[in-house]
């Protein structure tokens, strides 16, 4: 089976990207042909099993001619916009032009027609009910999306999406959702028929995020603090508004109070880090150690250190960050939003309410207390693999794929 996965990021420093990495590396493994298109604004040298096609973007608005856009190898003369933000733009979808609209849509279409001619694939499968289903709509080939959750907030946010989005999903051959949430705002929002959607939550890298053998000694040297945790907190997001960093934060205060000896971690970067920052010095916290955007192997390496993993969400269409953290073996406290309610419950570790920064502490309170990481977190490990790992959902993928290539 020859697939092409096109996805409107790059293939790290966000949940759908990774998503596109994973199942483009597990179909290489059972046999299958890929290409993947995907969108950057700096080089990625990696030597991935796939073929691949990247979108390149200016890292700022550029004014240029399209002679000088060709010699410096560039497809886009602005950054790749985002639903949120990832650590190489800050640029939204809803602050670029009606022209920049434009051009990113007919980008999207040329170079997706440029593929398929060329690679000849059985079926796409398109990233976001957004772009990506509009353009593998004009390439005449079946397809399928994937709906991650930031594409419904953008559908939301800005109507001159509505055209794209709507019909690249009514002409979809199915639709995959990623959380009952997600599933149920889907249907809500495109009104499409419920036999068209199919659920099948995230999986994660087992490989990857498995517990690894690494003191919090360890991991700090290799951050470059010198500093020994008794217990440790890990938080791994992006800094933007409905990822709860703040709430975050505010229960920090109030966990440092009652147990002195933690520190916090926090992985991650995005608009509001100088915010979060100035937080921080304000509530006199100097356990807080802002680490911005890390590698998988070193997120792996922190869910591994940490005594519990903290996802204080106010929106999470399903919660990658959560899975992988228990399958590093590190219960996790998270709020009760999206997705997160499907898989997080006391024997992996607590769910609280959003917005309550007094249960948010005291979650966290209670499984340092009781030192849970030995109680709950070789069932955590266990639990992750055996539900959520690559496998069991690239098997669900590959049936839908099937039961959508013509016979």
């Amino acid at each position: 089976m020859k697939v092409l996965l096109i996805n409107h990021f790059p293939l790290q420093g966000s949940g759908s990207g990774i998503y596109t990495l994973n199942i483009a590396q597990e179909l290489i493994k059972e046999g299958h042909e890929v290409f993947v298109i995907d969108i950057d604004c700096e080089l990625d040298t990696k030597d991935y099993s796939f073929q691949r096609r990247t979108i390149m973007c200016a890292k700022e608005n550029l004014d240029l001619n399209l002679d000088l856009k060709l010699d410096l190898n560039l497809d886009l003369n602005f950054n790749f916009p985002c639903f949120t933000t990832h650590p190489r733009s800050l640029n939204t979808f809803y602050n670029i032009s009606d022209e920049q609209v434009e051009e990113y849509v007919h980008t999207f279409i040329e170079i997706t027609k440029e593929v398929v001619a060329d690679f000849n694939p059985d079926i796409i499968h398109a990233q976001h009910l957004w772009i990506t289903p509009y353009a593998a709509l004009t390439s005449g080939v079946p397809y399928v999306v994937t709906v991650h959750g930031t594409d419904l907030m953008g559908f939301k946010k800005d109507e001159r999406y509505h055209k794209y989005a709507l019909e690249g999903a009514i002409n979809a051959a199915k639709v995959i959702t990623i959380s009952r949430q997600v599933h149920n705002d889907t249907l809500e929002l495109y009104k499409l028929p419920e036999e068209k959607l199919k659920l099948n939550p995230n999986g994660f890298d087992d490989e990857m995020f498995r517990p690894k053998s690494i003191t919090k000694k360890e991991l700090f040297k290799k951050f470059g603090i010198d500093i020994i945790p008794e217990k440790l907190v890990s938080f791994v997001g992006k800094f933007t508004d409905f990822k709860g960093i703040d709430i975050l934060i505010k229960a920090a205060r109030k966990v440092t109070d009652e147990i002195p000896e933690v520190v916090f971690a926090l992985a991650g970067d995005g608009q509001l880090m100088t915010e979060m920052k100035q937080l921080t010095a304000e509530l006199k916290l100097k356990n807080i150690y802002f680490l911005g955007h890390q590698t998988q192997e070193d997120v792996a390496s922190l869910y591994s250190a940490a005594d519990v993993s903290v996802v204080p969400s106010r929106i999470e269409p399903f919660g990658l960050v959560a899975i992988e953290a228990l399958g590093c073996g590190t219960p996790v406290v998270a709020t009760n939003a999206g997705g997160l309610p499907d898989f997080v419950n006391n024997d992996v570790g607590q769910l609280v309410e959003m917005e309550n920064v007094e249960a948010l502490a005291e979650a966290i309170i209670e499984e340092l207390k009781n030192n849970t990481k030995l109680t709950k977190g070789k069932y955590a490990r266990e639990y992750a693999v055996e539900n959520y790992s690559w496998k069991k959902t690239l098997q669900n993928v590959i049936d839908i794929y099937q039961e959508t290539i013509p016979s």
